[in-house]
């Protein structure tokens, strides 16, 4: 069966409950059903007229900011004990941790925003801004901000588009693939460009310096 199969049966047994217990599912990494998918299928029914769209959308909202908290605490309270204790095993330092924690610091607010949409990203992204510690006061403004961001455009999808959903469904989420596969791509050409410009600054550095001890041992 496929996964819209699923989604479609799931519904047909359990309504508005696939949203309240099957998001938060989703995001601890045990995607049955499916986020993207439960999300657009939700939106065609509120358009077929099955299911209420405020509702359903109120119901999504409260499932998948579950799924965001629990995984969040979960992060807080034993990522880094578990880091701790086994990272060496899994090439986890808790220096590795802090040099992270610092990069978000600087850029990962905004990344916050977007993560939902990251194919394979979602359902890591409560442990990690738990494990590194982000205060929850920052969870609530971007964290719920972009899971209700995610929960809206892809309830929408099936919403506006209708019958049409399915088509349409696969596009966004080809070409979600695609953009952020090259966001990837360009940022590790980024970062190994900057590599090699330190490492060459690095290399004359050096050069300076010894030509300088050599003109002092003159």
């Amino acid at each position: 069966m496929s996964l819209i199969g699923v989604v479609e049966q799931l519904f047909a047994q359990y309504g508005y409950l696939v949203l309240l217990l099957g998001l938060p599912l989703d995001f601890i990494a045990l995607p049955i059903p499916p986020g993207n998918s439960t999300l657009t299928y939700t939106g065609f029914l509120s358009y077929k007229g099955v299911l209420q769209g405020g509702s359903a959308i109120a119901m999504a909202l409260a499932g998948s900011i579950i799924g965001v908290t629990i995984t969040y605490m979960i992060g807080y309270k034993a990522g880094m004990p578990l880091i701790e204790r086994y990272g060496r095993w899994l090439f986890l330092k808790p220096e590795l941790v802090e040099r992270t924690r610092r990069y978000y610091d600087k850029y990962g607010d905004r990344l916050l925003l977007v993560s939902f949409f990251i194919p394979g990203v979602r359902q890591f992204v409560g442990y990690f801004i738990g494990i590194i510690r982000v205060p929850y006061r920052k969870v609530w403004i971007y964290g719920y901000t972009g899971d209700a961001l995610w929960v809206i455009v892809f309830f929408s999808i099936g919403y506006f588009f209708g019958d049409q959903w399915g088509y349409i469904f696969r596009i966004v989420e080809h070409y979600l693939k695609v953009i952020f596969i090259g966001l990837a791509a360009l940022a590790v050409a980024l970062l190994l460009i900057r590599y090699r410009i330190m490492r060459g600054k690095r290399k004359k550095d050096k050069k300076r310096s010894r030509a300088g001890d050599h003109y002092r041992s003159e």
